[in-house]
């Protein structure tokens, strides 16, 4: 694959760092069969602040770049890697860089949260994101500025199911127009989340209960952001050598790629270049500096995961740092779901579940603790239908599902080697079973949608 070097890069320099490489999409052929059905899903970029001034800034910004990507989303990559911290001004007191840390103890009052948040919409908008989502979504960063609609077709056709094939054949346009337009609409849907994670480790977190605030003070204010002194190096050291937990301290920061037909307009016509356009080169990078397209935030979400293990055992400290931080992004982002209602997850139901007798158990749904659900959690069944008139998507109610006790998967990351987990059968589980609680018949490809959804018609 040809690699680019973003125009980004030399705009900001080292502030906002790309790789140079474009990820590929994954194609259906090499997804699991029960990825095959999932449809409706957003596209998700994610980036993160990294704290170069923190001593463990460098531990996280590791972890963070080898945890999976959520698989309820399609990968929307752009290259992003990390937003160093240093680049925000003008967001704390005094002359100090950096986003607003909170004291330890304590969470970012809602003020401080709208300060970074603006903060981070302000860059991310200066560096030009949007048109990297929307350059990636037409193929122009990989085709030097060529224009096609392969991904916008893909997703849309990864999002039918034989359900969907069988309803879009009922419309005037026919299946491949429906399910075209359907993935033009998912442009629409396109978030980047930027997370902002910081830390303390198990000794500060003691030290600050049994208020032996002079021996570890010095690392305390460099972790939470205050006045950092002269023995922090010294003493981190230690801290790093006697290590015993870790938690992290995560804000995610949801941005939504601002899309209209309007805007489509302005693409179509003014960038909108053939492989044999001789321009297209130049297009691209008068696309790439194009101010009408911007990204806009609409939601944050904070969550404190910790690990924590006895001291004198022998632990991996990169792995323990990679289940606290994949697993405070997990919770986020089931939280940001409840939050903001269209980043909802839309999950299809996989199969209706039977015992040795031919009895209904009920049904299987590829969710489960990562997403946040508990035994009180319910659920939407809805039925995907497409208007004739206007050929766009609506959903239609069908029936509510509730989790069965004991048969809610643990998906989170690493749960089957973690120790401290005890309920080692529920990791065991490939799906969590779910039981009808109202509403008519339920077929495999309908649609399972968390709490109430105002687009979900009765």
């Amino acid at each position: 694959m040809k690699k680019l070097f973003f125009f980004l890069a030399a705009l900001l320099g080292s502030a906002v760092l790309f790789a140079q490489e474009v990820a590929t999409e994954a194609t259906p052929d090499n997804k699991p069969a029960e990825q095959k059905m999932d449809y409706d899903r957003s596209s998700l970029a994610m980036t993160m602040i990294y704290h170069s001034e923190d001593e463990f800034g460098a531990a996280i910004d590791s972890a963070y770049h080898a945890m999976p990507f959520p698989d309820k989303y399609d990968n929307h990559d752009i290259g992003l890697e990390r937003i160093d911290n240093s680049l925000f001004t003008g967001v704390q007191k005094g002359k100090k860089p950096g986003l607003i840390k909170a004291q330890y103890g304590k969470k970012l009052n809602p003020n401080d949260v709208q300060k970074n948040a603006e903060a981070v919409e302000a860059l991310i908008n200066n560096a030009r994101v949007a048109n990297y989502m929307i350059a990636k979504w037409f193929g122009m960063l990989e085709g030097q500025g060529a224009c096609k609609m392969d991904l916008v077709f893909e997703r849309g056709q990864w999002n039918a199911t034989e359900f969907d094939v069988a309803l879009a054949n009922q419309t005037a346009l026919g299946v491949n127009n429906t399910l075209n337009d359907a993935g033009m609409q998912l442009i629409g849907n396109s978030y980047l989340l930027v997370n902002d994670m910081t830390y303390a480790t198990a000794e500060e977190r003691a030290a600050v209960a049994k208020g032996v605030l002079s021996l570890l003070g010095g690392v305390f204010d460099a972790v939470m952001g205050t006045d950092i002194g002269s023995s922090v190096a010294a003493v981190g050291s230690a801290i790093a050598d006697g290590f015993t937990g870790f938690a992290v301290k995560n804000h995610s920061y949801l941005f939504r790629l601002n899309w209209d037909e309007e805007l489509f307009n302005i693409f179509i016509n003014e960038y909108w270049k053939e492989e044999s356009d001789s321009t297209r080169q130049a297009s691209l990078e008068k696309f790439l500096k194009d101010e009408r397209f911007t990204m806009k935030y609409v939601a944050h979400e904070y969550e404190c995961s910790e690990k924590t293990v006895a001291k004198g055992v022998k632990v991996d400290r990169e792995k323990l740092i990679k289940m606290v931080c994949t697993r405070s992004i997990d919770k986020n982002i089931a939280a940001l779901q409840l939050q903001y209602e269209d980043f909802k997850v839309k999950t299809p139901v996989y199969e209706q579940v039977f015992d040795a007798k031919g009895k209904s158990l009920g049904y299987a749904v590829k969710i489960g603790l990562k997403e946040g659900i508990t035994e009180k959690s319910s659920f939407q069944v809805v039925r995907k239908e497409i208007d004739p008139t206007t050929n766009k998507v609506k959903y239609r109610y069908v029936a509510t599902l509730k989790p069965v006790k004991g048969k809610i998967w643990d998906n989170r990351f690493m749960a089957a080697e973690d120790d401290d987990n005890k309920d080692k059968a529920a990791a065991a589980l490939s799906y969590t079973l779910m039981k009808k609680a109202a509403g008519g018949e339920i077929l495999p490809g309908m649609l399972v949608i968390e709490g109430k959804y105002s687009k979900v018609q009765e």
